[in-house]
């Protein structure tokens, strides 16, 4: 086990089955009693996307509805976490006030965890991977992966 975990970034991509990794992720919550940042990262729009899309929207109007997303998707983000602790956890599992935050934060995902992780001071990252074959991972990295070789804190990845 790790010697003392008082901060825990737990990273997902929201897909559907990523219960498993964020039951770890609360699990060692409970266990070493601490602090939980769930973090979604949304990846930047390529150049030649982002150039269509101000041909067709004003940059005023544009900045809005960015903002506007990131604050809904925060929201969703916080609604299915609340669901998540209320269908899953038994009464002894449950977060107390101030135990979990969230962020949305924009970036290279493997990169923006890392710099979330040094930001929040976490001992631990807790992740899940979708890698589908060893081959795949190889040729083409996965950003659990990615962290796991660049991290210098521990990770811990769960397979989904």
């Amino acid at each position: 086990m790790l010697p003392d975990v008082k901060k825990i970034l737990y990273a997902s991509d929201i897909d559907k089955g990523s219960r498993p990794a964020f039951r770890a992720a609360i699990s060692l919550c409970g266990h070493y009693r601490s602090e939980i940042t769930y973090l979604h990262v949304i990846e930047p729009l390529s150049a030649s996307a982002q150039s269509i899309v101000e041909t067709m929207i004003n940059e005023h109007d544009l900045n809005e509805l960015h903002d506007q997303s990131l604050k809904d998707l925060k929201a969703k983000i916080e609604q299915r976490i609340d669901r998540f602790c209320k269908t899953e956890l038994e009464e002894s599992e449950l977060l107390t006030d101030g135990t979990l935050t969230s962020r949305v934060e924009e970036g290279t995902p493997w990169r923006t965890i890392l710099r979330v992780a040094d930001e929040i001071e976490a001992d631990v990252i807790v992740m899940g991977t979708r890698t589908h074959s060893a081959m795949g991972q190889f040729l083409m990295g996965s950003t659990a992966n990615k962290v796991m070789h660049h991290s210098k804190r521990p990770v811990l990845i769960v397979p989904l």
